[in-house]
């Protein structure tokens, strides 16, 4: 069965509105987009909550996705009218043919190479190099892929600075990536926590596919003892708010890895944790950066 989507071109302060009324009005379902998307005016927009100041694009595309029957023009005209747009917009209309959805999806995601040594690969993928360490991971409802800058940041990191047989915590574990890379790495007792508790079931199978042993567990849990490497891929806020915590997990002369952190939030971050420990900036991409350092004493 076929569906319609119904693409118009509104300012910022509109956009959020008209896709909440669209969706009131009957439609299966509406999102934001740059309407610059693909063109040289493509604006990025990343934050988290709380650090982006201008909400959306200069000029945002929304698009709604509805049934074939449906009266586009009587439902977008309802929705401009909720919305509080003073005239109906215009609006461009494609069809969407039935499709098998799961092989489209499955077809986005390829394998990844993080380094000489290190795929990422999906379950229906060959490994490209039988030779090297292989990550078997599947895009799911946990943050991490490795498609990230910040999930690739951490990868590259992990590979370069964790010795065999050292312990290592991966807080805000999300997919198990992080862990499940550094005990396929030769770490030893590792262990990942997360409050999200689909991402503590996701993490679990995924270091069953991968044939490691790790403990996941609920960040309600207290964590025990203090490890050789502490990796948290996060956002800036709670990495500020988790400084003692994160920086207590760290033996002495133990390391600590931060990631999910926009360039310009850096040396805000660097000094947050300077108490404990001297981070710097260990490697970065498209924005973000990966901070690390060792704790003294």
């Amino acid at each position: 069965m076929p569906w319609l989507s119904a693409a118009i071109e509104t300012d910022c302060a509109s956009a959020e509105a008209l896709a909440d009324a669209l969706m009131e009005a009957g439609a299966l379902s509406a999102s934001i987009e740059d309407a610059a998307a693909g063109t040289a005016d493509e604006k990025p927009q990343f934050g988290e909550p709380g650090s982006v100041t201008t909400p959306g694009w200069d000029r945002s595309r929304v698009v709604a996705l509805l049934a074939e029957e449906a009266d586009v023009a009587a439902l977008i005209g309802k929705a401009a009218a909720a919305a509080g747009l003073a005239q109906v917009p215009a609006y461009s209309l494609d069809t969407v043919e039935e499709q098998d959805w799961v092989r489209l999806t499955q077809a986005q995601f390829e394998p990844i190479r993080v380094s000489e040594r290190l795929w990422i690969v999906p379950s229906w993928h060959e490994a490209p190099d039988p030779e090297a360490i292989v990550l078997v991971l599947d895009p799911g409802m946990a943050f991490g892929t490795g498609s990230h800058p910040t999930t690739r940041l951490c990868l590259e990191w992990i590979e370069r600075s964790v010795k065999a047989d050292d312990s290592l915590l991966d807080y805000g574990c999300g997919s198990g990536i992080l862990a499940i890379a550094a005990a396929r790495l030769g770490a030893g007792q590792v262990e990942g926590v997360d409050i999200d508790p689909q991402a503590i079931v996701a993490a679990r199978d995924n270091a069953e596919r991968n044939c490691v042993d790790i403990r996941f567990y609920d960040a309600s849990q207290p964590v025990s003892g203090t490890f050789d490497v502490v990796v948290a891929n996060i956002l800036a806020n709670p990495l500020r708010a988790l400084a003692p915590a994160l920086a207590g997990f760290v033996r002495p002369g133990g390391q600590l890895a931060l990631s999910g952190i926009l360039a310009e939030q850096a040396d805000e971050l660097i000094a947050c944790y300077a108490p404990w420990i001297e981070l710097a900036v260990a490697d970065s991409r498209d924005g973000w950066v990966c901070l690390s350092g060792r704790r003294t004493g």
